[in-house]
């Protein structure tokens, strides 16, 4: 391995396009040497842009391209689980975007996997934990700050969901983040989900069940609730209140500058979510570089996506059912302790 990590980028949409912009420009130590998707014109296009950089239509190929020595997968949910089996059968370092997998028996055969290998490679891009405001929460919850922690209040809305965005999604690929977020503030499990659906909003396209209420408790006693809105209209807006026995702590509300004119008060809201975590992004990147370069994990493992796809599997169960799902957990490897 050279002293400039080579990556295989699979996915080259607006996610994995934005991890090939990060790469030698605001994160340093590597260079994209691969890119893949399905659609032959967007990779070529994405490629000519990379110095060197070759072009596939097949993750394979651009996992077993000349130079790559580590691999950032950005492609839709269900095409996670074959990419990431080829970069483990070459030993390579894994960053894949949530979810891990879209069901918690692919992420438990990534495991099985990385168990044969006898270390872990994988590592989820559950980008909150690398955010200023979060760290700061975590670390504040961590020295009991505000007490024994017994809510976490989240609200999780979109400006506007994409066209192919399903009711289904609302949980699996944005209430996920939360998912993650609580159990690694909290230091707890997740162990049973309720799903609430009130009249959908105006602006949701027909047939989408949004706004959800997501009721979430955990192995240690608290409660989580999540307000995901992906069709607000306004802008993008993560925010969480933690409620101690001594105290309260919230973060989210964007209040970096309010500007006073011509009577009238206000700041701006951000619309997009590589707005909102660029920072954490680029953190996210830079860490799992210099960990990737050592051949090792630090951040999110495949654990931590094999629970947020089963508490995702349990949402999903609660929404169709409108019954409280328990959440059901495999017992923890030996490898991921």
């Amino acid at each position: 391995m050279t002293s400039t990590l080579g990556i295989a980028v699979i996915g080259t949409g607006k996610m994995g396009s934005d991890h090939v912009r990060r790469f030698g420009r605001t994160v340093g130590g590597a260079r994209v040497v691969a890119v893949a998707d399905p659609d032959g014109d967007r990779v070529k296009e994405v490629a000519a842009g990379l110095e060197g950089a070759s072009a596939h239509t097949d993750p394979a190929a651009a996992i077993a391209a000349p130079g790559v020595d580590a691999v950032l997968i950005a492609s839709p949910g269900p095409a996670h689980e074959e990419a990431i089996l080829h970069a483990l059968e070459r030993r390579l370092p894994v960053l894949c975007e949530k979810p891990l997998t879209p069901d918690p028996a692919g992420a438990l055969r990534i495991m099985e996997a990385e168990a044969r290998l006898g270390r872990r490679l994988v590592q989820v891009g559950f980008m909150r934990r690398y955010d200023a405001e979060y760290a700061r929460l975590k670390e504040l919850l961590d020295a009991g700050g505000i007490g024994r922690p017994l809510f976490l209040h989240c609200r999780h809305r979109n400006a506007a969901s994409p066209s192919f965005f399903t009711s289904d999604m609302l949980i699996s690929d944005s209430v996920v983040h939360e998912v993650d977020a609580a159990r690694w503030l909290l230091g707890q499990e997740i162990t049973a989900v309720t799903v609430l659906s009130p009249t959908p909003a105006s602006a949701a396209p027909e047939g989408l069940l949004d706004p959800r209420f997501v009721l979430m408790e955990t192995s240690g006693g608290a409660v989580v609730d999540v307000e995901i809105f992906v069709n607000c209209g306004f802008g993008y807006q993560v925010q969480c209140e933690a409620v101690g026995e001594s105290g309260t702590a919230r973060i989210g509300d964007g209040h970096a500058m309010v500007v006073q004119s011509a009577g009238r008060w206000g700041g701006e809201i951000d619309q997009d979510f590589t707005v909102r975590f660029a920072d954490a992004y680029d953190r996210q990147l830079r860490r799992w570089v210099a960990a990737a370069a050592l051949g090792r994990v630090d951040g999110p493992d495949a654990w931590d996506g094999y629970a947020a796809a089963a508490v995702s599997e349990a949402g999903l169960t609660a929404a169709r059912s409108g019954v409280r799902t328990q959440v059901e957990l495999a017992q923890r490897p030996a490898l991921y302790r």
